[in-house]
């Protein structure tokens, strides 16, 4: 028990060291976009029976919840308050809490890695447990998400929406995958195995920026003055260095092996 609540301890404080890692000029945060939100966020709790929330990452701190207890886990808005706004996770899995911080770690990792207008696109889906009102396990999912960037392209306003799943298979442990919902690709949250033996080339590690900054093959091939067919020829081959399924995937593994 000991040994997880260390580990739990080591990964809150590489979150909030990420967190940190982000400048924000507070003049440059118009609150108003948030206010305007509100009332359709709201909106979709009440109507999907939805827990939504919004964090703000200039504050540290939820500055929307949906309270909506009673209609979702049994719970009633006095129960939130004895505990606070991490009333919910107080109440997950133990065995899912610890693997839910390393997916929100993973996220924010992977979205520091990319472009702006990328951040816009990924969320990150989890699956797991949460202790009901009744002191049963309700498997739920979780979908989180930029809501709003900052002037600088930083994650500030950040948007979760929670729901139960149509799995209730409560002996299954967490499930999770983050997707890039405008293209479709999905990222694996556990680093899969490179190739050790393949080096990506020079040119390929140059193809990979301009994949990370949303750019397509043809304007790869315009701004590097080859052909189309030798730049989507290097991107497979980089997926295969990298032994990765699709772009996105090879953007996040190269940013962490310091490739890019």
């Amino acid at each position: 028990m000991q040994t997880g609540r260390n580990d739990i301890d080591k990964l809150h404080e590489m979150y909030n060291n990420l967190l940190e890692s982000q400048q924000f000029d507070e003049q440059d945060l118009d609150y108003s976009i948030l206010e305007k939100q509100i009332p359709v966020l709201q909106r979709l709790a009440e109507t999907s029976n939805a827990i939504i929330t919004v964090f703000d990452l200039f504050q540290k701190k939820h500055v929307f919840h949906s309270y909506n207890f009673e209609t979702f886990l049994g719970y009633t808005k006095k129960d939130f308050e004895e505990v606070g706004e991490y009333f919910i996770d107080s109440k997950i899995h133990p065995e899912d809490y610890l693997v839910l911080l390393e997916n929100g770690i993973t996220l924010f990792d992977l979205l520091t890695n990319i472009s702006s207008e990328l951040r816009l696109n990924c969320k990150l889906i989890n699956e797991f447990r949460i202790l009901n009102a009744s002191n049963q396990y309700t498997r739920v999912i979780e979908q989180q998400q930029t809501l709003e960037l900052d002037k600088r392209g930083n994650v500030w306003l950040a948007l979760s929406i929670l729901d139960i799943s149509p799995n209730q298979e409560v002996g299954e442990r967490l499930k999770a995958q983050i997707l890039n919902f405008k293209t479709g690709e999905f990222v694996r949250l556990l680093r899969p195995k490179v190739n050790k033996e393949m080096a990506l080339t020079k040119r390929q590690i140059e193809i990979l920026q301009h994949i990370r900054e949303g750019e397509l093959s043809k304007e790869i091939s315009d701004k590097l003055f080859i052909s189309v067919h030798t730049v989507n020829t290097h991107r497979q081959k980089i997926l295969e260095k990298l032994n990765v399924s699709n772009s996105m995937e090879a953007v996040h593994i190269a940013a962490k092996l310091g490739l890019i």
